[in-house]
Parts: structure tokens; sequence; C-alpha cells
């Protein structure tokens, strides 16, 4: 058991804490990342305000839990290619994480988290929103939870990084993005809760059951995971920082500031092959 306990604030019944008087920009003891472990298996996803992140420090931060991912699609800055670029401005013709997704599902071992801090903000708008998982499951039939046991689905990195090259005028004539089948009900490492593993932005197919069958299910499951009843809304400020378990929620970020800038960097966490 830790001998440091976090002060943790719930932000809603389902999904979500920030954590207070905590300096995570600061090298921390093995208490504190035990109890971070904990909270983030617990909440889904932990708010920090007020932490003026540099890369490094980032890193830092991201490594007491895992070996750092490199994006798949978008490289890093000189000499940090575990950083990923956030931005967002007048001339940018999409934006990261418009659609409902868990970050590079696509992965053979997708990420266990993303760790995403701004350091500028629009005046108003930029806000992320959370779904949890669990919850989603929860609310399902017995029922639908029967039929859904043991199926996989396909998730590919294909149209999403494409769709984002052409609109960026990047040519990836030649490049190969990353597909892999997940189960479809997954069972969460930490918690032991099971969760729905689909989302709009990279799942094409149930894999078990016809192409009409598998339309039908999944435009059901990603309608039902994405209802508000399962959701929480973060408010961004400058340097605000969101933790969040790739396994245990879905995000959003909503395009509602244009043409104001929103900018800061995330790293992702390594997870691994998911269990059914």
């Amino acid at each position: 058991m830790s001998d440091y306990s976090l002060n943790l604030h719930r932000i809603s019944p389902h999904v979500g804490a920030e954590v207070r008087d905590i300096d995570i920009t600061r090298p921390l003891s093995n208490s504190q990342v035990s109890e971070l472990h904990r909270a983030l298996g617990e909440f889904g996803v932990l708010f920090f305000r007020d932490q003026r992140f540099d890369h490094d420090a980032q890193k830092r931060f991201g490594r007491y839990f895992g070996e750092l991912d490199i994006h798949p699609n978008t490289p890093g800055p000189e000499g940090h290619p575990e950083i990923l670029p956030i931005h967002a401005d007048a001339q940018s013709k999409i934006i990261a994480g418009e659609k409902w997704h868990s970050d590079v599902s696509c992965h053979q071992e997708p990420p266990l988290g993303s760790i995403l801090h701004l350091h500028t903000v629009p005046p108003l708008g930029g806000d992320t929103l959370f779904a949890s998982l669990a919850a989603a499951y929860d609310a399902l039939s017995p029922r639908l939870k029967a039929y859904l046991e043991g199926l996989t689905a396909f998730h590919s990195g294909e149209r999403n990084y494409r769709n984002r090259n052409r609109l960026n005028g990047v040519d990836d004539r030649g490049r190969v993005f990353p597909s892999a089948t997940h189960p479809v009900v997954v069972r969460h490492p930490i918690s032991g809760r099971r969760g729905l593993y689909v989302n709009r932005l990279f799942t094409y197919r149930i894999n078990e059951v016809s192409e009409e069958e598998s339309e039908a299910v999944l435009n059901f499951l990603f309608q039902h995971t994405e209802k508000a009843d399962f959701q929480i809304r973060f408010q961004w400020r400058k340097d605000s920082v969101a933790f969040w378990d790739n396994r245990a929620v879905q995000h959003l970020a909503i395009w509602d500031y244009f043409p104001h800038t929103r900018t800061g960097s995330r790293v992702t966490i390594k997870g691994e092959r998911l269990a059914a």
C-alpha cells in the first residue's frame, strides 16, 4: 500500500478526476507514480492545472508509466521523436482528434495512455470530450453483451492518416500504416472492468459477421459509446495537462475556435495486446 495520497477531485460519476497539489514537471517519487497509475485505472483520465512542461519534462513524466511511442504518421520536432505536436490556427484545414477515437487503436499493441499539454489556448472553446468505455459497456442489455462476447474487429490507420496527409499536402505514397485486430469487448488491465473497444476513426469492421451486420452493429456501438451519459467535457486553460487511458476512454477534440490558435504537445505511452 502506498504511503502517498493524491488530492483528487472527482469530476463525474463515470470518468475523470482533477489531481491537485502536485507538480508533475519535476521528478516524482515511486509512491506518487504508483498512486497516479492506480488513479488512472480508476478514473480513466486525469487532469492537472498550471504545469509548465518543456519537452524533456513531459517525456520524463510519460516514462514513469512505460516506454514512449513514436507516432506512425506525424514526426516529432528535431531531437524529440516521441513528441507529437498538436497545433491548429487560421491556416489549419483539419485538426487532431475531430472524430471520437482511442489513440492509434490500429497498433497491434495499442497505447496505454496519452499525455497532452497545451501552452496556448483560444479565448473560448477548444474543449475535449472524454467518454467511459466501461460505462458504455455496462449500459448494454445482457443479450447484446452475450452477442458481443468473442467478437473481434479490424482497426486500420489507412483511411485516417491518408486523408489527413492529403489535406495537409503531405506525400505519403509508399508508406504503410499499421492495422490490427482487437476484441470488441476488452478487459481493462488495471481495473478489471470490461469496456467497448471500437471507434469511428480506426475501426473498419467486425470480423465474424457479414459486412451488413457489422456496419449496423458498429454504427449502434459508435452512437451508444458517444452518448452524453458516459461523458465529461474538459475546459482547457494555459498549461493544463490531460492524461488519459486509451483502454478506458475515447475522446473528441472540438474545433469551435477557428481562426484562433491552440498549441501544445503530446507523448504517448506504449501498451500491450488487449485481452478479451
